[in-house]
């Protein structure tokens, strides 16, 4: 009897898993993927912005590692 239920819950939360719910996230890329955002162009500025500085940091990380690098080596 036990197993009934246990079959029964696992069944219900199965189904209840299952439902699809569209996100904003999801409508947000659909709609910057067709260019049809509002504000399309400072929205894509401000990606290149936030591009920049991520790559920005992965510059600013390697030569701090190449300046720790060139220390070390004149240390010696």
């Amino acid at each position: 009897m036990k197993f009934t239920y246990l079959i029964a819950a696992a069944s219900l939360a199965s189904f209840s898993a299952c439902e699809k719910k569209e996100t904003p996230e999801v409508k947000e890329k659909i709609d910057d993927a067709l260019d049809r955002r509002p504000n399309e162009g400072i929205k894509d500025a401000a990606e290149d912005i936030k591009d920049d500085a991520k790559d920005l940091g992965h510059d600013v990380k390697d030569a701090a590692k190449d300046i720790k690098d060139d220390v070390k080596d004149a240390t010696r």
